[in-house]
């Protein structure tokens, strides 16, 4: 049954994490876990696992049922494969393709198709065998996949030392004008709903830098398309980030321009472009994919661009 844990902070500067490991059964990393999925709350409002709790504040964790084990079936599904040798396998994930399966969602994901394709041998998440970093399921682009528990470790280090060099491509509403910028504001759960991300005090430090490429049309519908990168790795960090700097991508359905039905895009214009990695046996690497096809339609249809930025390599 799904579990509810309700306690009384009496320990005042104390990270809520650590203060709930303490006075429950549940360990730190779950701890973590539940509050980056919007689980644990400080006085109805939810939280990261950095805040600092308050004497006298009421904690709410609520535990969710144990999803059941899944069966992890292999899959015909065709993937675009960029890259591969013994370790890792390069993919160009197409829109609309969810990385991993979930409760409710156990097939027709990219990690049942790279199962029917290799014999992954990673056993460090049963439901996300070789799965480093992730898309979301309506971003296209390149993606790393780990073929065995030694190019995971290897890569999983490179992400959490900030060493995966993460290019995007993102056509946003307005125009950034012409000097680069960055945006570092913290991000956590949005506290009003669970689905959405926000930028907030309290939140995890997050720093995205940006450029535009080019920019079409004039007035309200002036639009630009950006070069993108992350310096962090945050979920839809991207998407609020720029929606926070008054940027928001074309045909973002959640943090979009508001009254805009889809913009004319099935998605949000965002292309995962570029990856430059340290392979575990063969070396620094940079990959790339091409913008995808509906995307590139798109600022086809768009016309000839009114700025264009000096030459910036083939997003074509």
């Amino acid at each position: 049954m799904a579990e509810r844990i309700e306690l009384e902070a009496d320990a005042p500067g104390q990270r809520v994490d650590r203060f709930l490991a303490e006075h429950t059964q549940l360990s730190r990393s779950a701890i973590q876990r539940l509050a980056r999925d919007g689980r644990v709350t400080v006085n109805g409002a939810a939280v990261e696992p950095a805040y600092k709790v308050h004497a006298g504040e009421a904690l709410v964790v609520d535990v969710p049922d144990a999803e059941p084990a899944l069966s992890l079936l292999g899959e015909d599904i065709p993937i675009d494969v960029l890259y591969e040798d013994d370790d890792v396998l390069v993919v160009n994930k197409p829109a609309g393709l969810v990385v991993h399966p979930a409760h409710g969602h156990a097939t027709g994901t990219l990690v049942n198709a790279v199962v029917g394709k290799i014999s992954a041998d990673t056993g460090r998440a049963a439901r996300r065998p070789g799965i480093v970093h992730r898309l979301d399921k309506d971003t296209s682009g390149v993606m790393i996949i780990a073929k065995n528990d030694t190019a995971q470790l290897a890569l999983a280090r490179q992400l959490q030392g900030r060493r995966f060099q993460k290019e995007y491509l993102a056509l946003v509403w307005g125009d950034p004008g012409d000097q680069p910028a960055v945006v570092e504001a913290p991000i956590m759960r949005d506290g009003a709903d669970r689905r959405r991300m926000a930028v907030r005090a309290g939140g995890r430090d997050s720093t995205t830098h940006f450029s535009r490429i080019a920019s079409y049309g004039e007035g309200p519908d002036r639009r630009a398309l950006l070069h993108v990168k992350p310096v962090t790795g945050r979920t839809h960090q991207i998407r609020v980030h720029l929606a926070y700097a008054r940027l928001p991508i074309v045909g973002d359905p959640v943090y979009g321009r508001k009254g805009v039905e889809r913009d004319g895009l099935d998605r949000q214009f965002l292309h995962a472009w570029r990856l430059a990695v340290n392979l575990p046996h063969s070396g620094p690497r940079v990959f790339s994919a091409p913008l995808a096809a509906d995307l590139r339609a798109y600022l086809d249809a768009l016309g000839a661009p009114t700025v264009t930025v000096a030459p910036f390599g083939d997003v074509r």
